[in-house]
């Protein structure tokens, strides 16, 4: 059954119940934290004046008794407003958040931390009228106490709640961070550490020694006391919330510098969750994008060496592509297929396609293996060349060598094709041909047309691979044994002579 906006599918039911439960011991823990600190502050810091002091504490005892639950249910009433009417019906629906809804899980733990704030902000005024009859003391140290508790407590609470929102911030993003930061940033939170840390237990001190100065009737040991108390508690409580606050910066680092080494290790599909609204968050989205980038570019880079060769598309990367081209000294190899209308009209079209290109696939892994490039398709034939764009120390003997390994690999693996090949060698232009706007590369040259040439008359020939004495004349010695030179003939459009050579097996 498909999951409605109601009942949402499993996991994310679980997920759901899973915040639920962290928020619900965030608040207790971050309140009880709170209230401890109270508790034991005025310990130290209330007058202890026989039955006026037993009344008052009986007193207070009692309204604190029927403020908590109260409390604690007014605060996960407003805390629980954003989740119950926006962002656990978007969860269960499983769409994308909205722009709306987006920001109502970053500003979460903020909304959660002001619930809390409002109910300490109201105990600090009730428990302030309720002792206004007890003396001026107790006037001035109720709400500065309850104050300082609820600062403490709110503080935790924020950043244990942003900790706990990770998951649901993750999907809030969906891999990318929003437009600007949202939320407070890293130097809110190490501020709000610091003020968990140093602040409150300062603010604290300086009450401890304003009421031992002023007369208050507290004694010094007692006021030295509480002083102690404080600085304990920042100990404690300071180095909770730095790792906590640290942890939020370090562990999404930690992830981007994985990630980082990846795309290093050549891994370009590396990505990292977005799960936070701040300069983390844009940090992580940004590193993303890089990613992706990098992977586009190389899936184009690797698009264009298809098309135009690799050794063509990395010349064109590396430097700067202008129309022109230099002499070379190259070698030319065109393999045509013979009958190929015949082919054409003989086979269904798919077929034929399938047929041509295992024939170029072997053309294309032969020509690169002997270091050259396929400079053009041209219907069933194909040009190949050596030597450029990247020059090659034997590229007459590269091209021979290529030239018996494609027959032979094309008699065993395509035994139904026939071909006819032709090589050439000499100096030929080499460079981008065309117009600014639309430009390939290719060889322009005698040799060229001399290699097509022998490839016309090798079709009908038996021995169906016909080179130049130009070529054998500039290949190694070694690769020249393998070749045996006979007739000079005149080929089509051509005046010179050129004397063939032909395999010598």
């Amino acid at each position: 059954m498909k999951p409605t906006e109601e009942q949402g599918d499993p996991a994310t039911e679980a997920l759901i119940a899973d915040v639920l439960r962290r928020f619900n011991w965030i608040g207790f823990g971050g309140n009880t934290v709170g209230a401890l600190t109270v508790a034991a502050f005025l310990s130290f810091l209330t007058p202890r004046s026989g039955g006026n002091f037993n009344a008052l504490l009986i007193r207070n005892g009692i309204v604190l008794a029927i403020f908590i639950p109260l409390g604690l249910a007014a605060g996960r009433y407003l805390s629980g407003l954003p989740l119950q009417h926006t962002i656990n019906p978007w969860l269960r629906s499983g769409r994308t958040a909205t722009e709306d809804e987006r920001q109502q899980v970053l500003a979460y733990p903020a909304s959660f931390a002001r619930a809390a704030a409002t109910i300490w902000a109201l105990a600090a005024l009730v428990f302030t009228v309720l002792n206004a009859v007890s003396g001026a003391t107790l006037v001035v140290v109720i709400p500065v106490v309850i104050l300082l508790g609820g600062l403490t407590a709110c503080s935790l609470e924020y950043l244990l709640v942003e900790r706990a929102m990770r998951p649901v911030t993750a999907l809030a993003l969906a891999g990318r961070a929003p437009r600007q930061s949202a939320g407070p940033g890293v130097s809110a939170r190490l501020l709000t550490a610091w003020t968990l840390a140093t602040g409150v237990p300062l603010l604290g001190i300086v009450a401890c020694a304003i009421f031992g100065l002023s007369g208050s009737g507290i004694s010094d040991t007692r006021t030295i006391a509480a002083a102690l108390f404080l600085a304990v508690l920042g100990l404690l409580i300071g180095s909770l919330t730095m790792r906590i606050a640290t942890r939020s910066v370090a562990e999404p680092m930690a992830a981007v510098r994985a990630a980082f080494a990846r795309i290093e290790e050549g891994d370009l599909s590396a990505r990292v969750q977005v799960d936070d609204g701040s300069e983390v968050g844009l940090l992580e989205a940004g590193f993303n994008s890089m990613a992706a980038g990098l992977e586009e570019r190389e899936r184009l880079r690797d698009l264009f060496g298809r098309h135009v060769g690799r050794d063509v598309a990395q010349a064109a990367l590396s430097g700067e592509v202008a129309l022109g081209g230099e002499e070379r000294e190259i070698a030319a190899l065109f393999v045509d297929l013979v009958g190929s209308t015949n082919l054409a009209s003989r086979r269904p079209p798919a077929e034929v396609v399938q047929l041509l290109n295992d024939f170029f696939r072997l053309v294309v892994a032969v020509t690169e293996a002997h270091s050259g490039l396929v400079n053009k398709f041209e219907g069933d034939a194909a040009l190949c060349v050596f030597g450029a764009p990247v020059a090659g120390g034997d590229p007459a003997g590269d091209a021979l060598a290529a030239a018996r390994v494609l027959r032979r690999e094309l008699r065993r693996e395509l035994p139904d094709v026939d071909i006819g090949i032709g090589v050439s060698a000499g100096t030929a232009v080499a460079g981008n041909i065309g117009a600014e706007e639309r430009f390939e590369y290719t060889v322009i040259g005698d040799p060229v047309n001399e290699a097509a040439r022998l490839c016309e008359l090798a079709k009908s020939r038996p021995e169906r691979v016909l080179a130049s004495d130009a070529a054998l004349e500039r290949a190694s010695e070694a690769e020249s044994a393998s070749w045996t030179l006979g007739d000079a003939v005149t080929l089509r459009g051509r005046d010179a002579e050129t004397r063939l050579a032909t395999l010598a097996d």
